[in-house]
């Protein structure tokens, strides 16, 4: 059960990157990218990386792509015109849905017996070990990673100032 849910997520978050490159508006093309960041955190989830799944979710699908979303629409890259929706997405969509409903039902209505069984395996690290990692091993990383994101942001919206 675990190798389709993997097919599906890949084959997904790969489909998400292929839309990615081929949109012709930005907005959609952010929103391919939160798309292909949800899939990484489900992959990692599969994994057994739940802390890393979070962080995914949170910080990346979250909080790094409503940013991409607010510069996007700071630097009005273009009017978008306004389309009763992708025939593509129609037919793709809503038994891909399915499917995934279809799928996870399956998946948790197998894994009720085993649900009280399970245990963290020894390789698993707790969360205030990665987090002592993160914060005091790889702080400068960290903080480079922060203020290229903020020379960014200030680069867009000096880009997106309109002169008088």
């Amino acid at each position: 059960m675990y190798l389709a849910l993997f097919i599906f997520f890949a084959v997904l978050c790969v489909a998400g990157a292929l839309n990615l490159l081929l949109q012709r508006h930005p907005i959609n093309s952010a929103l391919s990218l939160i798309v292909v960041m949800t899939s990484l955190a489900v992959l990692y989830l599969l994994l057994g990386a739940q802390f890393l799944a979070a962080v995914q979710v949170i910080v990346y699908s979250g909080a790094i792509m409503v940013l991409f979303t607010f510069v996007i629409m700071l630097l009005n890259a273009g009017r978008e015109e306004h389309t009763r929706g992708s025939r593509a997405a129609f037919l793709v969509g809503f038994p891909g849905a399915a499917v995934l409903l279809a799928l996870l039902v399956q998946i948790f209505l197998s894994a009720r017996g085993h649900l009280a069984q399970a245990r963290l395996g020894e390789y698993v690290t707790a969360t205030h070990t990665l987090s002592s990692v993160l914060f005091r091993d790889l702080l400068l990383p960290f903080e480079v990673t922060s203020v290229l994101i903020l020379i960014a942001i200030l680069g867009a919206v000096a880009l997106a100032r309109k002169e008088p």
